[in-house]
């Protein structure tokens, strides 16, 4: 098998002034960040870790050499935090991916709350968990998956890159098959647009370009509270190419683009909120967000 055609799109959305996503798109490696921690702040934890995986290139393939980058990304974004006043408390996300064209299977590496999900005849199947307290509720049975797109707490999230001088890294590896498709996106997406939304513009579309220009529209029409990023990319057959090794990048740019806003699918699937969902919360507010949740989940189930 080999990576066939490949996109990527980032969006600022329809209700933020700056873009603190960022994405890789260096076949076989993809990744997405979302960073956190104000303007600048974000948008330099984010691209602090894609320069990491950028230079990184297609060395890192293994589960731990995956993770080991993310712990590097971590340590990086964390020292920039600790010595420099105007990004204190910065972090991201990261979601990467690494194919193995040859034994056809793709390592994942995970912190946060950006996803990958992979599609295969007409199934879309999620790779990543979450590191949320809603997706903690979910897990746990206390709230139902559609309780979660809409809990006041849905903004907490457990574990981020540079908040903390160590982070534990979630890693997977599955098997890939020609026909199938990858996506990876920030929260952005998917806190707006549900799964099977997400399926049905993807599978719909003639291609990775069209299906990342699909997804962003459809995040903005559901009212883009948030900066979107959206990375596919479709497994095809036949041997993979040679790919000439790449000297490290020296900084990442980020590409901001307007996608024109579009009607969503007949059976929508946006997720519609009210103006501004907040701002998401770093690992260093675990303990006071904890106790927020502790008391909202009470009351979630009284008045439900």
């Amino acid at each position: 098998m080999r990576i066939g055609r490949a996109a990527a799109l980032t969006d600022t959305g329809r209700r933020r002034l700056d873009n603190e996503d960022a994405f890789v798109l260096e076949p076989p490696l993809f990744a997405v960040a979302d960073g956190m921690g104000g303007a600048q702040a974000g948008e330099l934890a984010a691209r602090l870790a894609v320069t990491t995986f950028e230079q990184a290139g297609s060395a890192a393939r293994d589960p731990e050499s995956l993770a080991e980058l993310l712990r590097l990304a971590n340590e990086r974004i964390f020292q920039r935090a600790t010595s420099d006043a105007t990004a204190a408390g910065m972090g991201t996300t990261a979601t990467v991916v690494a194919v193995d064209e040859r034994a056809g299977t793709v390592t994942l590496a995970h912190v946060g709350d950006s996803r990958a999900y992979r599609i295969r005849d007409g199934l879309l199947e999620r790779l990543t968990e979450d590191h949320s307290l809603v997706a903690e509720l979910v897990r746990g049975g206390t709230i139902t998956e559609d309780e979660a797109l809409v809990h006041p707490a849905r903004s907490v999230i457990t574990r981020v890159l540079g908040t903390d001088p160590t982070v534990d890294v979630d890693t997977r590896t599955t098997d890939l098959a020609p026909g199938d498709v990858v996506v990876l996106c920030s929260d952005g997406l998917s806190g707006m647009v549900r799964d099977d939304a997400i399926l049905s513009l993807v599978t719909g579309a003639e291609g990775p370009a069209e299906a990342t220009e699909a997804l962003v529209a459809a995040a903005n029409a559901a009212g883009g509270d948030d900066n979107v990023t959206v990375v596919v990319f479709e497994v095809l057959e036949g041997e993979p190419p040679e790919r000439p090794a790449r000297e490290p990048a020296p900084e990442t740019t980020v590409a901001h683009v307007d996608a024109p806003p579009a009607s969503p699918p007949a059976d929508d699937g946006v997720i519609r909120h009210g103006p501004g969902r907040g701002s998401r919360w770093p690992a260093l507010l675990l303990i006071a967000a904890i106790l927020l949740v502790a008391a909202l989940a009470l009351w979630w189930g009284i008045s439900r």
